[in-house]
């Protein structure tokens, strides 16, 4: 999808776009953050406190378990799942009777409703509900405004019958998250972080919804909420969601942290900038010649309209920033032997590029992952 269509609508939104088939990556978003969604907390969001013994890590290590949650994520409740089945109130009645309030396991019953004519899709999505705390459910009918692509018809469309690929899709997503941040700080194990992980990727909801005779956006993310479209064009593989979910939750987490990518890496991807485009002013909306920040890219997506992702005008530091943490993502994966057998490929170490990488790449660990690093030191200059 091309960035340029989301200027009209990019506040609200972080559409996630693929451009080429190796990589999933979220669309542009101005000055302001994420949204009007309730992005105010303070960090730490969601972390990890690290088992002492060595029998727990073992144990943690062999069984491939999550880490313990500190500061965890509220657990969505009843109301809030209410309205994420049922986001345009329409079944009310019928929700009241099928899951009385105050019975037990209400969520896991609400969950169930949408998806009823599925059994599969029930299964997974209470599944998900009991594993990680998300509550799967429907976006709301509306239009979105979509730049030179004209009015975007969006409705709710749950994932069953031959949209549940989709459901099993972000399941297993979730579920890879969940073996990535166990492995990722195993208690005792080189890289242990002095801290907990800053970085919530439980208790989300994900609302289902379809574009009508269109392909995009493929998802965008606000206030926790994952929306995912079932004929979105980067929804093509298992490993395409996986990356597209990581990005679009990582510009949650960003907006959480009090916008951290335009504090901490503004003044990096500045400079970038600067070097490459003499003269242009700090923070200004300019896209650099793509050869001229080819080292400094974290991936090699590109757009339609010419250079790439991470620094293109419409985008700026907070996707410079997405594409920085789905490449930290991919390369902690890859070292830790967390990876399956069609994931997209890349070659080198970004750390080990020019200096900006470094700065970037520790600041990033630092802020969200505990200051993790399994990737191995870069070779000493001769």
């Amino acid at each position: 999808m091309d960035a340029a269509a989301l200027r009209p609508f990019a506040r609200r939104f972080r559409a996630a776009c693929l451009l080429g088939a190796a990589l999933a990556c979220g669309c542009a978003t101005p000055a302001g953050g994420v949204g009007g969604g309730a992005h105010d907390a303070a960090p730490p969001v969601a972390g990890v406190r690290l088992r002492s013994t060595p029998a727990a890590s073992s144990a943690a290590g062999a069984a491939g378990e999550a880490p313990e949650v500190v500061e965890a994520p509220p657990p969505i409740g009843d109301a809030e799942a209410v309205t994420i089945v049922d986001p345009e109130g329409k079944h009310a009645e019928a929700l009241l009777a099928a899951c009385p309030a105050g019975s037990a396991d209400r969520v896991a019953c609400l969950v169930s409703q949408p998806l009823a004519r599925d059994e599969a899709a029930v299964i997974t999505a209470r599944a998900m509900l009991a594993s990680s705390g998300h509550v799967v459910g429907l976006e709301r009918a509306h239009v979105m405004e979509g730049g030179f692509r004209g009015r975007l018809q969006l409705v709710p469309e749950p994932p069953i019958g031959a949209h549940r690929k989709h459901l099993e899709w972000v399941a297993a997503a979730t579920h890879d998250l969940d073996r990535f941040f166990g492995v990722l700080v195993r208690p005792g194990g080189p890289g242990t972080p002095p801290g907990a992980l800053r970085y919530r990727w439980r208790a989300l909801a994900f609302r289902f919804f379809r574009s009508v005779g269109r392909t995009t956006p493929s998802a965008y993310a606000e206030g926790w909420t994952v929306a995912y479209n079932v004929s979105g064009s980067l929804h093509t593989s298992a490993d395409a969601v996986r990356e597209t979910l990581f990005h679009e939750i990582f510009h949650l987490n960003d907006a959480a942290h009090q916008d951290w990518s335009r504090r901490a890496l503004g003044p990096i991807y500045d400079a970038i900038v600067t070097r490459c485009v003499p003269g242009a002013r700090r923070g200004a909306a300019v896209t650099p010649p793509t050869a001229c920040v080819a080292p400094f890219a974290p991936n090699d997506t590109k757009l339609k309209v010419g250079g790439y992702y991470a620094f293109h005008a419409d985008g700026g530091v907070p996707e410079y920033a997405a594409e920085l943490a789905i490449r930290y993502y991919r390369e902690q994966r890859r070292a830790l032997g967390v990876v399956s057998e069609n994931e997209p490929s890349w070659s080198g170490s970004f750390k080990c590029g020019p200096p900006e990488n470094a700065r970037a790449w520790k600041l990033m660990a630092d802020e969200f992952f505990g200051g993790v690093d399994h990737t191995r030191d870069c070779p000493s200059a001769p």
